[in-house]
């Protein structure tokens, strides 16, 4: 499988492939179209001698105004650091194959360098590596935040197939865009649902949030024409909880 995603009127692909052939075929069709593309490379052997071949003074550190989700390390960061190196892909291949870009890699520092997989060695231990190819002509920084705008859309669409999106499609075309119109309303009053509970919840994926605010075992009384409901005790989520159900249920603001 391989699939691309333009970005914008700049002409900038992002391309995603489930291997180096489909890679290929892929790039070579977007410069067909004289397009640019942007890639997440493999961490194989020639990536990784190329990562090694940076120089420390060459890394810039970033500060994301929102925090990401580290997909390898299921955590959010905050910071990172980039660098870029010229890159020669696809050199197995005939000479008339090899694509000369950029590769342009954002680097974490990992929570446990003993974790490091025998992919990135222990050469690159201390950090975990993010790499892309791309013949983007934007700067750096501005060509790694255009292919990181991709990953996050990514996120929402896994979060989605995770959730409704898990029972498409039915065989009736209005009612899949019914579906999807319902599901993209449930996702955002979710996610507004997590900014209300906590700072931990405005970031978590969509399931936690139903895990753990929505989907609550809870037993309801009637007391003095009075409806309780009590929950669960020793609750680690109980403020969190608490936060979401005040600002739910305040007055409505006075209108201007």
């Amino acid at each position: 499988m391989a699939a691309a995603r333009r970005a914008g009127a700049g002409g900038l692909i992002t391309v995603r492939a489930d291997s180096a052939f489909y890679q290929h075929d892929v790039i070579a069709a977007v410069r067909r179209g004289k397009a640019h593309f942007s890639i997440t490379a493999r961490m194989d052997a020639g990536v990784v001698a190329a990562i090694s071949r940076i120089g420390e003074q060459e890394w810039v550190g970033i500060k994301y105004p929102e925090a990401i989700w580290d997909e390898d390390e299921q955590r959010w960061i905050s910071d990172a650091q980039v660098a870029e190196i010229p890159y020669t892909a696809f050199t197995s291949r005939k000479k008339a194959d090899h694509v000369a870009a950029r590769l342009i890699v954002r680097r974490v520092k990992r929570l446990n360098p003993a974790s490091a997989t025998a992919e990135q060695g222990e050469l690159l231990a201390a950090y975990r590596h993010h790499a892309i190819f791309t013949d983007s002509p934007l700067s750096m920084l501005a060509a790694e935040s255009a292919h990181r705008d991709h990953a996050i859309i990514e996120q929402v669409i896994s979060d989605l197939k995770d959730g409704p999106l898990a029972h498409c499609p039915s065989g009736v075309f209005t009612a899949n865009s019914a579906w999807a119109v319902l599901a993209a309303i449930a996702f955002n009053l979710t996610r507004a649902a997590g900014v209300l509970a906590s700072r931990f919840h405005a970031k978590a994926r969509t399931a936690t949030i139903r895990a753990q605010l929505i989907n609550v075992p809870a037993r309801i009384a009637n007391r003095a024409r009075s409806w309780l409901m009590h929950m669960p005790r020793n609750w680690p989520w109980q403020q969190a909880w608490a936060a979401l159900f005040d600002a739910a249920s305040a007055p409505l603001p006075a209108a201007a």
